[in-house]
């Protein structure tokens, strides 16, 4: 295979390059300088060194608790998106009648923005609590909840496209040789259909963990972080504090620093578990 020339390789990265650098790679490495200091903007940023990590952790309780909050939250909601994804995507590559417009109508709560759903759901979730004399940000149990189901409504359709492209994607030779070979359907699930779409697993698990600690848009509309800031999660917490706390916008900037390194490594533990079993497979 030829080889690119190296004008031509610049010629259609450089734009890509020049605008990640601008938009991404400059704004991120400010902000961490930034975390190290106390400013009200950058120009008058003062060095303090470790003291705003310190009072994220220390002064500001509502950081921990957002920080315990949205790690139930996620773990919730990646084991809970990614069965039920699985499971639809295998009765729909079932011959079943009409399986294209069920992924449709499946797939199409993706398409609604975060601050709609959230208040689509607040109302149909105080509809139901009224009944009981209460509203979703009564307890910070009926947000938790809340944040769950929107966000299984929201993206089981979006993984569980992903998933029928991984199943799809199997030799149907191997299917049917193992069932001439006695194995029935569950046998075949378990040792053919699971092991052989890691691949996909390892996309959707990566997706969903991602997502559920980057909510913001959704746990604005629906709670707010009420009741007094009990179900407001990590990114809601951070925009709260660098927002509408005067003099801890240092301590905001440490706390979206902290954030980043938290999911960077859990995404990173789960690609190399995920990708292991790939592997081994």
């Amino acid at each position: 295979m030829q080889k690119m020339p190296l004008k031509y390789y610049l010629f259609f990265t450089l734009p890509t390059l020049i605008a990640f650098v601008i938009a991404f790679l400059i704004p991120f490495l400010a902000g961490i300088y930034l975390s190290f200091t106390e400013f009200t903007a950058v120009t008058d940023a003062r060095w303090v060194g470790l003291t705003n990590y310190g009072r994220a952790f220390t002064e500001d309780q509502t950081f921990l608790n957002a920080l315990v909050f949205t790690v139930k939250f996620a773990v919730v909601s990646v084991v809970l998106i990614n069965v039920l994804a699985f499971f639809l995507a295998v009765l729909l590559t079932q011959k079943v009648k009409a399986t294209n417009v069920f992924r449709t109508i499946f797939f199409m709560p993706n398409l609604i923005g975060g601050i709609i759903l959230g208040y689509i759901w607040q109302l149909i979730i105080n509809g139901v609590l009224i009944n009981f004399g209460v509203d979703i940000t009564y307890d910070a149990s009926y947000g938790f909840w809340g944040l769950i189901v929107l966000m299984n409504w929201q993206m089981v359709g979006y993984m569980m496209i992903i998933y029928i492209a991984g199943i799809q994607s199997i030799s149907p030779e191997l299917v049917e040789a193992a069932k001439i070979d006695g194995a029935n359907s569950w046998q075949v699930l378990r040792n053919i259909t699971v092991p052989m779409v890691m691949p996909a697993v390892t996309i959707c698990t990566f997706l969903t963990v991602a997502n559920s600690f980057k909510l913001f848009d959704q746990n604005l509309a629906l709670t707010a972080g009420a009741p007094d800031r009990q179900s407001a999660m990590l990114a809601l917490d951070i925009f709260t504090t660098f927002y509408n706390r005067n003099g801890y916008e240092g301590v905001g900037q440490a706390k979206a620093v902290v954030f980043f390194i938290i999911v960077a490594a859990i995404v990173l533990i789960q690609l190399r578990l995920t990708r292991t079993r790939e592997v081994e497979n």
